[in-house]
């Protein structure tokens, strides 16, 4: 349920390069997002902490109504689950773990791709994490326990920034490793973990998954952008075709008007003229 025990950071060092962001020496400067993810995370580990005392009564209560649990058909269709249990840890190695990756590796791809489209692809990357969850426990390969932690979304952005900045070096058990090498082993102990049963399957289905979803989105995203290109081009052919006909019909309307009286015309009628004066007051405004 977390990436337990791995010690991990970014040592900021990369080619200069015009298309991708300058990874420099030292901290890297915080971003919107990540900054956020980070308050957002720490805030929900404090207020657990803080209200359990020494029944740990408050973190039950967290895990009860927001991790992902599910052990019932009801459970499992508290979609918001999905999404909360990705800011609930189970200890203070949990969460260090996990924020310290976010915090090194997070801004790369938020300087890239942008605020928005970095933390869509953050918390995906963590639903992609939970639905293969909760595949594995519906099939009865995995015994329905609360799965918590922001894992599947950090190494979702762990595989992004490997495929796209490889120049990256990682500190796996304090040595220093390339950002590719890394997450290749991080696959590795994920699968054999999956497959001999050993400890915290469930956790590194979850975190296999969010590796899976982060190389998905950036292999992707050359055929997305294409797709998206053409779905615009298709929408803006179909708009030009009825602006087209809108004008033919304009014309044949004030005709009519010419030709019989305002009186003449239909309800429709009416309806294509106003909707062509509309059209042709947003042109004025723009």
């Amino acid at each position: 349920m977390g990436l337990y025990d791995r010690d991990y950071t970014q040592q900021d060092r990369e080619r200069p390069s015009p298309f991708s962001p300058q990874m420099r020496l030292g901290f890297p400067s915080i971003t919107p997002a990540v900054k956020g993810l980070l308050i957002a995370n720490v805030a929900v580990y404090l207020i657990g902490f803080i209200a359990s005392g020494p029944t740990q009564s408050g973190q039950t209560l967290l895990i009860r109504l927001f991790a992902l649990y599910p052990a019932t058909t009801a459970l499992t269709l508290q979609l918001w689950r999905l999404i909360t249990y990705q800011f609930l840890h189970g200890g203070i190695f949990h969460i260090f773990f996990n924020m310290l990756g976010l915090f090194f590796l997070g801004p790369a791809l938020e300087r890239r791709w942008g605020s928005r489209k970095f933390l869509t692809f953050y918390l995906s990357c963590g639903v992609a994490g939970g639905i293969f969850y909760i595949i594995l426990v519906s099939i009865g390969y995995l015994a329905p326990l609360p799965m918590i932690g922001a894992s599947g979304a950090v190494l979702g952005v762990f595989t992004a920034c490997a495929i796209l900045f490889p120049q990256i070096v990682v500190f796996l058990f304090f040595f220093p490793v390339p950002i590719r090498v890394a997450a290749i082993l991080f696959i590795l102990y994920s699968v054999v973990t999956i497959f001999s049963r050993g400890a915290n399957v469930g956790g590194e289905a979850c975190h296999l998954a969010g590796v899976a979803a982060g190389a998905f989105y950036v292999f992707s995203q050359s055929w997305r952008t294409s797709l998206k290109l053409r779905f615009k081009a298709g929408r803006w052919g179909r708009s030009i075709e009825s602006e087209r006909k809108l004008r033919i019909e304009v014309d044949r309307i004030l005709k009519k008007v010419h030709d019989h009286g305002l009186h003449s015309l239909t309800l429709s009628e009416k309806r294509a003229l106003k909707k062509a004066t509309k059209l042709e007051q947003s042109r004025i405004r723009f």
